[in-house]
């Protein structure tokens, strides 16, 4: 294999940042940030390093049998399993693009307030499930490419821009320092790094590249490493400039916002400019990778179903499992913007969710040392990244839950 020398030879890994990069990294590195300073870059650091401890398991699974993880879940594991995950998939997708409406509602809102948030989430929903609809996976890998480029450049911009002589960085980078009351946040920088379910994607990204084999494995990991770089040093980045600019509204998304008006106020109006755009691009992109990503997962767990764990190679993005989920995502959560989350959803998707991480760390662990020989089979330091990540996931799990 020759070696990745640009970024146009960088693909998934490139698209799994993008979807991961959403409002709610933001927004905790950001509350992180304000409460804390400096002092968890750290934990950054350690959820990306986590986070590629996953997804490489997951990719060297996919890449040596020749099938995704759901496959092996079908195959390998209780029949239970795959049950519970469909129905997860359906609330969680339910949840989470009535979020992801919701945020890049917000954010073309305050750029352009002349219509509500409620038009622009319609606004935006209806465009990336038409863009997913219409586009192939090329089109999506140079849209996220083009948004994560913006993303990077204001934040950067910003970063380069502020006075950080009061703030310790290069100290914080390594986890001496454990602020007071601030076990809560720790686990929430570990765990919100780097997406959830959109790791799964991951797979069917691969797929579309034409990485299938093995002689790929090398390929997928410079790729995933550079994604979870990216993804560390974007975190970081947020949580520095909330440090400098101390926003007084520490709540939900309104923390970027007024973190966008210190940055004005200290910087000047292009600043908190290039920041909401900044704030957009990640919104929206996470739109677009989920639209197209979740997708895969619901035809792929119904194919599955079909064939017990055997179906193999890529999913029909023109068939009707797929763009049926993608309309299902597109259209009924905005219902969700006018009428509130129900109780009964929310508490269901919260207590499901905990749970996920957990699972797929202590899948990896089973299924890639039991089934893979070889170079394939979990080296010590996989193992070693794997059991750390089950233990954090399952003490946020608990912690989600009680």
């Amino acid at each position: 294999m020759k070696p990745l020398s640009t970024l146009a030879q960088l693909g998934p890994g490139i698209v799994i940042a993008a979807t991961g990069l959403g409002a709610g990294d933001m927004v905790t590195a950001a509350a992180a940030g304000t409460q804390f300073g400096s002092a968890l870059l750290w934990a950054v650091a350690l959820g990306a390093l986590i986070k590629f401890g996953l997804n490489e398991g997951l990719a060297r699974w996919q890449l040596c049998t020749g099938t995704s993880l759901l496959s092996g879940w079908n195959r390998h594991l209780p029949r239970w399993v795959a049950g519970y995950f469909f129905l997860y998939l359906l609330v969680w997708a339910f949840l989470v693009a009535a979020a992801l409406m919701a945020a890049c509602g917000l954010a073309a809102h305050t750029v352009f307030p002349a219509l509500s948030i409620n038009a622009w989430a319609a606004i935006q929903t209806l465009a990336a499930a038409g863009l997913i609809a219409l586009g192939r996976y090329p089109l999506l890998e140079t849209a996220m490419k083009v948004l994560i480029g913006l993303m990077f450049v204001t934040v950067l911009t910003a970063v380069a821009a502020t006075d950080f002589e009061q703030i310790e960085i290069l100290p914080a980078l390594l986890p001496t320092h454990f602020p007071e009351d601030s076990l809560t946040m720790v686990l929430a920088v570990l765990g919100g790094v780097g997406g959830s379910l959109t790791l799964l994607c991951y797979g069917h990204w691969m797929n579309e590249k034409g990485w299938r084999s093995p002689d790929n494995l090398t390929q997928a990991r410079v790729d995933l490493i550079a994604a979870y770089s990216l993804t560390a040093l974007f975190a970081m980045g947020i949580m520095l400039l909330a440090a400098a600019a101390a926003p007084t509204d520490a709540s939900g998304l309104g923390i970027l916002l007024a973190m966008a008006d210190s940055l004005g106020a200290n910087l000047g109006s292009v600043f908190r400019g290039l920041f909401l755009a900044g704030f957009w691009a990640a919104v929206f992109s996470s739109m677009l990778g989920v639209w197209q990503g979740v997708p895969y997962l619901f035809a792929d767990t119904l194919r599955q179903f079909r064939q017990r764990g055997e179906a193999r190679g890529e999913v029909d993005t023109r068939g009707r499992a797929y763009r049926g989920f993608l309309l299902y995502m597109a259209v009924p959560p905005l219902l969700l913007l006018q009428f509130g989350k129900p109780v009964w959803l929310v508490l269901v998707y919260s207590v499901a969710g905990a749970f996920f991480m957990p699972f797929l760390a202590l899948t990896l662990l089973y299924l890639n040392n039991r089934y893979l020989s070889g170079g394939g089979r979990n080296s010590i330091a996989s193992n070693v990244l794997l059991l750390a990540g089950l233990l954090l996931f399952v003490v946020v799990a608990l912690a989600e839950w009680w």
